[in-house]
C-alpha cells in the first residue's frame, strides 16, 4: 500500500473516531444529562445517572485526542499539496482540541460537585454546563476554520473529487455564520441547523473516502514516501 494511502486510511479512521465521540458525547449524552430550564433536574441527573455523566467526559477527552491526531495526519497528508492550507488545519484542529479539553474539565468539575455538593450545588453545576455548552457555540468559530482550508487542500491537490473540496468550504463557512447567528439570533436556531448541513455531509465524505479510496492514483507520484524530506512547495 503506497505511504499516502496509509496515511490517509489512518487520518480517515481518526476522523471518524472524532465524528463518533462528538455525536455520542455532545448529541446523545449531553441532552441526557442537562435541563436548561431546571438546574435541580441537571443535579439529579448527574446524581442519578452517574456513570453515565462520567462516560459523557470520557467522549469529550476522545474527542480533544482524536481531534489533535486528526489535525496531525491531516498535515501530514496535505502539507505537499499546499503546505499553508495544511498547517492551517493543524493549527485550527488543536485550537479546537483545546476548547473542548477546557469543556471536559468544566463537565468533571460538575460532576464532582454533584456527588459532593459545597453551597448551592444546583446553581454552580448548571452554571458550569452553560459554560462548556458556551465552549462548544464559541469553538464552532475553529472547526469552520479547519473545514475551510481541508476544502481548499482538497482543490488544490486534485487527489479528491473537487465538489467535496467546494463542500467543504462551503460547510466551514456555515460554520462560521452559525456560531454568530447563534448568539445575535438565538430565535433562528433553524438557519444555524441548516447552515452546518453541508458540512455534515463533507465531513462523512470526506471519512468516506479517505478509508475507501485514500487519494486519487495519480497523487501516488505528487508526495514523497515516509522518510524522504518535503520539498518547499513552488509559489506562481
Amino acid at each position: 500500500m503506497p505511504a499516502l494511502v496509509r496515511t490517509a486510511r489512518v487520518t480517515g479512521l481518526l476522523y471518524l473516531a472524532l465524528a463518533f465521540a462528538g455525536a455520542l458525547g455532545f448529541l446523545l449524552i449531553r441532552p441526557r444529562l442537562f435541563s436548561a430550564e431546571d438546574p435541580n433536574a441537571t443535579l439529579a441527573n448527574l446524581v442519578q445517572h452517574e456513570s453515565l455523566a462520567r462516560v459523557g467526559v470520557a467522549f469529550e477527552l476522545l474527542i480533544v485526542i482524536s481531534q489533535a491526531l486528526a489535525a496531525a495526519w491531516f498535515y501530514r497528508l496535505f502539507r505537499t499539496a499546499d503546505r499553508l492550507a495544511a498547517g492551517a488545519i493543524a493549527a485550527f484542529g488543536l485550537i479546537n482540541a483545546v476548547v473542548v479539553l477546557v469543556s471536559a474539565a468544566l463537565l468533571a468539575t460538575a460532576v464532582d460537585l454533584a456527588l459532593d455538593p459545597v453551597g448551592d450545588a444546583a446553581a454552580t453545576v448548571q452554571l458550569l454546563y452553560l459554560t462548556s455548552g458556551n465552549l462548544w457555540g464559541v469553538g464552532a468559530l475553529f472547526f469552520g476554520l479547519w473545514l475551510i482550508p481541508m476544502g481548499r487542500c482538497v482543490l488544490r491537490s486534485n487527489w479528491m473529487p473537487r465538489p467535496l473540496g467546494w463542500i467543504l468550504v462551503g460547510g466551514g463557512i456555515g460554520y462560521l455564520l452559525s456560531a454568530f447567528i447563534g448568539y445575535l439570533a438565538p430565535d433562528a436556531q433553524a438557519i444555524a441547523d441548516l447552515l452546518v448541513a453541508p458540512a455534515t455531509i463533507g465531513e462523512f465524505w470526506m471519512i468516506g473516502y479517505l478509508l475507501t479510496r485514500g487519494v486519487r492514483r495519480h497523487a501516488y507520484d505528487q508526495a514523497p514516501s515516509d522518510g524522504q524530506p518535503v520539498a518547499a512547495p513552488v509559489t506562481v
